[in-house]
């Protein structure tokens, strides 16, 4: 089974606008969300390649192993960076793809593992988001079965348009996954929780006042 992770990033800089912190923070926040993600699909080791699609040109460090970054000149929306991703793993012959948002720092590996344990030819795995009204994870099988819609109340239509192509279309509920960071409630939210004490005290000095 052949996987691909996709990750589309908004240019750091003009990502979260509903975050009301300063600039250069939530820059930093930003990256710092950023790196977990991959950190945690790497450590999780279920997919063979990790695809960031992304303006930024810089953003992939040596240190992050199987991540690609494939570039997104125009930065127009997360359904276009996906379509550049899904043209990759098309051409490339993967099996699976999961789409992950940058912004959901308390998954862990355990998560991307009970995700993406799979054996059917044909599905789609929806993770929606705390407030259930957007995706956080989106795995189709095959990676070309149907386009993605964000930004449009989208794990209602990913589930609607995926029970068209694929019999073994899925809501599933994964509490860390489905937390992620849109506003100040949520970062003062996440510091409040034990489940990554090391990101906590990383972005402690973010905190929204």
């Amino acid at each position: 089974m052949k996987i691909a992770a996709i990750i589309p990033v908004k240019t750091f800089s003009r990502a979260k606008s509903r975050l009301n912190i300063p600039l250069p923070k939530k820059i930093v926040l930003c990256k710092i969300m950023f790196e977990e993600i991959i950190k945690t699909i790497m450590e999780s080791q279920m997919v063979n390649k990790i695809i960031v699609v992304s303006k930024n040109s810089d953003i992939i460090s040596n240190g992050m192993k199987d991540v690609i970054h494939l570039h997104d000149k125009y930065e127009n929306g997360v359904n276009n960076a996906i379509a550049i991703a899904d043209e990759y793993v098309s051409k490339n012959r993967f099996d699976a793809s999961v789409v992950f948002p940058q912004d959901i720092p308390l998954i862990k590996p355990i998560d991307v593992k009970f995700l993406l344990k799979f054996n059917n030819s044909r599905l789609v795995f929806v993770v929606p988001s705390k407030r259930f009204d957007g995706t956080n994870a989106l795995v189709r099988m095959p990676t070309n079965l149907m386009k993605t819609h964000y930004d449009e109340d989208s794990y209602k239509i990913h589930l609607r348009i995926g029970r068209k192509y694929a019999t073994n279309t899925s809501l599933v509920l994964i509490k860390r996954m489905m937390f992620d960071i849109d506003n100040c409630e949520d970062l003062k939210l996440l510091l409040k929780q034990n489940e990554k004490p090391d990101i906590c005290k990383m972005i402690r000095g973010i905190a929204c006042t």
